[in-house]
């Protein structure tokens, strides 16, 4: 089988196609063969080596998103059959490993069917980016009517957010350049500031109070702090703790905890079919030019996502 990763961890430069023995099925889980992969900003972290890859062994393997088709199914599972077309999310450097493979073996519950009429390489796209949407809006504890800003809204994660929250009756602020404008409006948010300097004071124009949550996807962090009300939640997709000011809860997003939230990928799947959630691929390129996916991605400007294909 084959795989793309790093023998050493580097610069984009560092990946290349690699022969690893072949994986199959056990108990609770199924083999994907993975016919599109998505390239998130994440990935870069595990091929640069910024993440604990004590428990993995080279070549250590990026990729948190796949679809593909099974092509092998554990003694053990049910409700699932070879040739179903599913998406599903991967854990690099852990049991199972990262998505830029030929062939993922998931558990149960890491994986659900392709929204109906959805390409591999769009259904690719929704995953992981999805469920950091829907963990954003959970730990947010949002009533309809209340206000969420988000950084980053046109980037996938921020499109993500977005209309999610719209569907849910959020009031959403969202940022765009003005290059980005139209694609943020598309979205639907209910007010549109501009990107960069200057966010919290737009929001603030808008809601005086400060604005219940703010999503940050584009890590703007103190930059963008003001923007919430006193005792409202900032959410973080990176970690930060938060500064402690004015009573705001900071959540800090970790997508890994979501690894078998197969509720929560049927939800995202309903949301793809109905048109409330909007995929959204920058190009398609052969696996084996995955560093230039990685190069570009890390120059900043992407719109949707960058996806490979054996």
């Amino acid at each position: 089988m084959q795989v793309v990763g790093v023998e050493q961890f580097g610069g984009p430069e560092a990946l290349a196609v690699h022969d690893v023995p072949e994986p199959h099925a056990g108990s609770g889980s199924v083999r994907i063969r993975v016919e599109a992969f998505a390239v998130n900003p994440t990935d870069t972290g595990v091929r640069a080596g910024q993440r604990d890859s004590s428990k993995a062994s080279p070549p250590y393997v990026p990729g948190m998103d796949a679809a593909g088709v099974i092509d092998q199914v554990g003694s053990d599972v049910s409700g699932w059959a070879v040739g179903e077309e599913v998406m599903a999310m991967a854990l690099p450097l852990s049991t199972h490993g990262g998505a830029y493979v030929q062939e993922l073996v998931a558990p149960v519950g890491s994986f659900a069917r392709v929204p109906r009429g959805l390409s591999a390489a769009l259904a690719s796209t929704v995953p992981m980016n999805g469920l950091t949407a829907l963990q954003i809006l959970s730990r947010a504890e949002l009533e309809p009517g209340q206000t969420l800003a988000v950084t980053g809204a046109a980037g996938l994660l921020g499109n993500y957010v977005v209309q999610l929250a719209r569907a849910a009756g959020i009031t959403v602020i969202a940022d765009a350049a003005p290059q980005d404008e139209a694609l943020v409006r598309s979205l639907g948010p209910d007010h549109i500031v501009p990107r960069g300097d200057g966010f919290a004071d737009a929001v603030r124009a808008i809601v005086p109070g400060g604005v219940d949550a703010l999503a940050d996807a584009a890590v703007q962090r103190d930059a963008v702090v003001d923007a919430v009300r006193d005792g409202g939640v900032f959410l973080d997709v990176r970690g930060w703790a938060g500064d402690g000011s004015r009573g705001i809860r900071f959540e800090q997003v970790m997508v890994f905890e979501e690894y078998r939230s197969f509720d929560k990928l049927e939800q995202l799947r309903h949301a793809v079919e109905s048109g409330t959630l909007t995929p959204r691929v920058a190009e398609v390129l052969p696996a084996a030019r995955a560093g230039e996916a990685h190069e570009r991605l890390e120059a900043g400007g992407t719109r949707g996502r960058f996806v490979l294909v054996w």
